[in-house]
């Protein structure tokens, strides 16, 4: 079991990234597989503000090209989106023991794990580096 995480998300969503090529690669063969993979809705509206983004994006996509890339994903075997349980506010609180320090923009990543910890899920396929400070996660980088 694995999270994708935004940044694959959108780098296989575009063309001009030096990592598309990897990313959608990688996104293409998960697509065909039917073991369990994630990922959660703050990852899904990233992925929506970026993608849509004339600031961030050369080419800005319309919200509905946005959209029917997700689409494209929730109808594909395995996957599925986390979704908080009811250990979600005490398992927050264990990660903040842990990591007294986060503060700022880390917490929507504190946020994807802790709900990978909720449903007992330990990769999460990102190039986002970040993620080497979390304990008991397995990071897993398409692009090398």
């Amino acid at each position: 079991m694995l999270v994708v995480d935004t940044n694959v998300l959108i780098y296989a969503a575009d063309l001009d990234s030096p990592f598309h090529g990897a990313c959608r690669g990688w996104l293409e063969n998960q697509r065909r597989k039917a073991e369990a993979w994630y990922s959660t809705w703050p990852i899904v509206y990233e992925f929506l503000r970026v993608t849509t983004h004339p600031r961030v994006m050369r080419a800005p996509w319309a919200s509905g090209q946005a959209w029917l890339f997700i689409t494209s994903l929730l109808s594909a075997p395995g996957f599925s989106l986390l979704e908080p349980t009811l250990r979600h506010a005490d398992i927050l609180s264990q990660l903040i023991e842990e990591m007294p320090h986060l503060s700022g923009s880390i917490f929507h990543d504190a946020h994807t794990i802790v709900l990978m910890r909720e449903h007992g899920v330990r990769q999460i396929v990102t190039h986002d580096a970040d993620f080497h400070r979390f304990q008991g996660v397995e990071v897993v980088d398409p692009i090398g």
